[in-house]
């Protein structure tokens, strides 16, 4: 018997009313503002009203390098986090919010997966409340601004040719990557090439995930920088006396969703901020409210752990002044299968026949990834956990191959079965992250300090954590990084944009490749969010539709009901 569809395991689900769920973790109702029974928007207030309670364990969930399929890190988020009930501990969830278009393209929706989803499901994978929304209305008042400005006499001299600042919106539209503005009459504007990227690429976004506060969201809209005069000196939305308006449209986007999981664990859903070009982490007020409402916050980082995990330490653990107590490192058998180089998976397409044959020396091949991305744990401080997402098809055997490399490092390993066995099947990883977060084995440091120059940074994440013999900068990067030292924000920490399919830029090395130098060619700055990103390879900022995109299967049936979501 086949399992039941996401969206029909959610629908058979018994929600509690959202007043209870935060009733259970100590917010009072003054600080809810219910968006229908089961979805609400915090109160920012409550940071301060919550601060004198105790901190929870604070939890990170990273995984492997994925394979294009994904490892079901969102669904070991959720199902850990209801795990730590079954074993009487008292557990909250902090993950992203989902973008409509990789809902609507082929990645599907971010609620996790089989019996480990939060829920509503329609809800948190379509609108939720708006925050998306509000984002994209926020980058496009500057972006009309920006042009406006241009329109009025360009009193401020941005060079056409350093214009920095595009649109967005949350769709997946490759056509609308490079267009040209202005054309048509006079009184339609100054003609110039832009673009649009999808929102969860915009820097308002990355400016709502960092932000602590109203205050802090305001100054962080004013800082952007939205291009450059010919002499090199950057323009920002306060210099555009835009950044006012933005905050306002923003205002209400900066206060957490609280949902609820399948099994009625409390979930914060906030911030969207591109795994790429941004840090890819939920937001710092949801994870500075929740760090006092039980005792352990599990909160996911996007991608591998070279990737989502090194910009949640190294910027977002730097903003907000919390650290972690452990480290969950998400390894799937077919993950590791395609890290022995011998597979080609793709997404949309079944996997290869013969990696679904039981074959723990394939495992075993590809576990330098596993190996790589645990050392880059403890480069950190920080002490993890093996979580082993099962998936239908595997074998003990090749199970007891990553349990005996774990073992050989001293790291703790189990496997889960939550998305079958919702919390119940995830017991174990709790067991094991309980025990090593309260083993005091972690003594979290920054990988850099704040004042090393940014090519310092730079050559820090690259050889450290992706094991890079060195970096080549471009003259374009090398010209744009002096610059940005010159402007004051060589303080700011680095994002490096690359590939998520391998430990390089290159996605064709598997495993954990050594003997190459990371390649700089381009340099960006998101002075608003505070940090500066590099572009290794070539970096999508708005993905396409496929040929057949999840879209094509949405729709309601007659009854209104939502169908074709996953």
């Amino acid at each position: 018997m086949s399992m039941p569809s996401a969206l029909e395991i959610a629908r058979q689900a018994t929600l509690k009313p959202i007043t209870e769920i935060a009733d259970d973790i100590g917010i009072p109702p003054w600080l809810i503002e219910p968006h229908g029974q089961h979805v609400a928007k915090i109160d920012l207030k409550a940071i301060e009203e919550l601060k004198d309670r105790p901190k929870a364990k604070y939890i990170v969930v990273t995984a492997i390098t994925p394979t294009p399929l994904g490892e079901g890190k969102t669904t070991t988020t959720i199902g850990l986090g209801q795990a730590f009930a079954h074993i009487g501990k008292k557990a909250t969830i902090a993950i992203r919010q989902a973008s409509m278009g990789p809902t609507f393209g082929i990645k599907g929706g971010a609620a996790g997966g089989g019996y480990s989803q939060a829920v509503p499901f329609e809800i948190l994978n379509l609108h939720l409340t708006g925050d998306m929304h509000a984002v994209t209305a926020a980058h496009n008042q500057l972006s009309a601004m920006v042009d406006n400005h241009l329109y009025m006499g360009n009193e401020l001299g941005l060079d056409l040719n350093q214009i920095t600042w595009k649109h967005v919106i949350d769709v997946n539209d490759r056509s609308l990557r490079n267009i040209v503005t202005g054309l048509g009459a006079a009184g339609d504007g100054v003609p110039r090439q832009t673009g649009f990227d999808i929102t969860a690429a915009s820097e308002a976004m990355a400016v709502l995930a960092l932000s602590k506060d109203l205050k802090d969201m305001r100054a962080r809209l004013g800082r952007i920088v939205v291009g450059y005069t010919k002499s090199g000196e950057p323009v920002t939305a306060e210099q555009l006396k835009a950044a006012g308006a933005m905050a306002v449209i923003m205002k209400d986007a900066l206060k957490p969703n609280l949902l609820q999981t399948l099994e009625n664990t409390p979930v914060f859903v906030h911030a969207g901020p591109f795994g790429n070009i941004a840090h890819g982490n939920s937001s710092v007020v949801a994870d500075l409210i929740a760090i006092h409402t039980g005792e352990y916050l599990v909160t996911e980082a996007g991608f591998g752990a070279d990737m989502g995990a090194e910009r949640f330490f190294n910027i977002k653990c730097r903003t907000s002044g919390l650290t972690p107590d452990a480290a969950v490192v998400v390894a799937s058998v077919r993950a590791l299968k395609s890290h022995s180089g011998k597979y080609k998976v793709v997404a949309g397409r079944p996997l290869p026949e013969d990696m679904l044959k039981e074959n723990p020396d394939d495992v075993i091949a590809g576990a330098a990834n596993l190996r790589k991305q645990l050392e880059n744990m403890r480069s950190f401080g920080v002490e993890p956990v093996v979580a082993i997402n099962s998936m239908p098809g595997d074998f003990e055997s090749e199970y007891k191959a990553i349990h005996e490399l774990a073992a050989s490092m001293g790291i703790k390993s189990a496997v889960g079965t939550h998305f079958a066995n919702g919390g119940r099947g995830a017991t174990e990883i709790a067991e094991a992250v309980a025990e090593v977060a309260s083993s005091g084995k972690t003594d979290f440091r920054m990988l850099y300090p704040s004042q090393a120059s940014l090519k310092e940074k730079i050559e820090a994440v690259a050889t450290k954590v992706y094991g890079a013999d060195g970096v080549d900068y471009a003259p374009l990067a090398d010209k744009q990084l002096a610059g940005y030292e010159r402007n004051g924000f060589g303080n700011l920490p680095v994002c490096i944009a690359k590939t998520q399919y391998s430990l390089s830029h290159d996605a064709a090395l598997k495993g954990a490749p050594t003997g190459f130098r990371l390649p700089v060619r381009e340099a960006r700055a998101s002075v608003g969010a505070g940090f500066i990103y590099l572009i290794c390879g070539d970096m999508r900022t708005m993905p396409g539709l496929a040929r057949n995109p999840a879209a094509i299967s949405i729709d309601l049936d007659d009854d209104g009901n939502i169908v074709g979501l996953y």
